[in-house]
C-alpha cells in the first residue's frame, strides 16, 4: 500500500464517515479514527467542530493544500454575492474537480495525476493544472488516444456516482460540458458538508 493510499483512508477514518462515498471505505467497517488511541471519544469545542469541518471540505477535494484551500476562501470573499456559495462555486470549478465529476476517472487523486500528465483538453487546448479554473460553457475531453483506457472506460461505467445536474457529458465521446457553476445544494456531496463553519474558522 502505497503512503498516499494509506494517507487517504485515514482521512476517512480521522472523520468518520466515508467522505468519498466509496464501497471500500474502511469506515464501512470501523468508524473510528486510526491509531493506537483512535476509540477515544472526546467531546469537541466550537473551534474543534469548525476546524474539523473545514478539513473535511479540503480533504474531499484530496488535492488541495492548506495554502491553496486558504487562497480560495480568500477569493470566494472577494468575489459579489454569497461567500459560501462562491466557495463552493470555486472549488467545483476546478479542472481536476470537473474531471472526476464527470467520471473520466475513479478518484479525486486519479484525476490530478491524469491532468499532470497530459491526458486531458479544455476547449482543445492540452491543460496540465489541476487547479485550473475552468470557465463555464467549457469542453473538457480526454486525448484521444487515452478514450480506451481500462481505467477511463471503467470510471464512465462505475455506479458508485452520478454525474451532478451542472455538467453535460457524452461518454462515447469522452467529453464534457461545464455548463454551469453550481450552487451548494447542487452538489453530490456523499457527506454532510458544512461550509458555513468553514467561514467561521477562518473568519477568527
Amino acid at each position: 500500500m502505497t503512503k498516499r493510499l494509506a494517507s487517504k483512508y485515514k482521512i476517512c477514518r480521522r472523520f468518520g464517515v466515508n467522505l468519498w462515498g466509496r464501497p471500500k471505505s474502511p469506515t464501512n467497517r470501523r468508524d473510528y479514527g486510526p491509531g493506537q488511541h483512535g476509540q477515544r471519544r472526546k467531546k469537541p469545542t466550537d473551534f474543534g467542530n469548525q476546524l474539523m469541518a473545514k478539513q473535511r471540505l479540503k480533504g474531499y477535494y484530496a488535492n488541495m493544500t492548506e495554502r491553496q484551500f486558504r487562497r480560495t476562501y480568500e477569493e470566494a470573499l472577494r468575489r459579489r454575492g454569497d461567500s459560501i456559495e462562491n466557495l463552493i462555486g470555486l472549488l467545483e470549478s476546478r479542472l481536476d474537480t470537473l474531471v472526476y465529476r464527470m467520471k473520466f476517472v475513479p478518484t479525486m487523486w486519479a484525476a490530478r495525476q491524469f491532468i499532470n500528465h497530459g491526458h486531458i483538453t479544455v476547449n482543445g487546448q492540452r491543460i496540465n493544472i489541476a487547479s485550473y479554473s475552468v470557465k463555464e460553457g467549457a469542453v473538457i475531453e480526454v486525448r484521444e488516444k487515452l478514450k480506451q483506457l481500462g481505467l477511463v472506460l471503467e470510471a464512465a461505467q462505475s455506479t458508485e456516482r452520478e454525474v451532478p445536474s451542472y455538467i453535460d457529458v457524452d461518454h462515447k465521446a469522452m467529453r464534457g460540458t461545464y455548463v454551469r457553476r453550481p450552487q451548494f445544494g447542487d452538489v453530490p456531496y456523499p457527506v454532510q458538508m458544512e461550509p458555513h463553519m468553514v467561514v467561521e474558522f477562518y473568519s477568527k
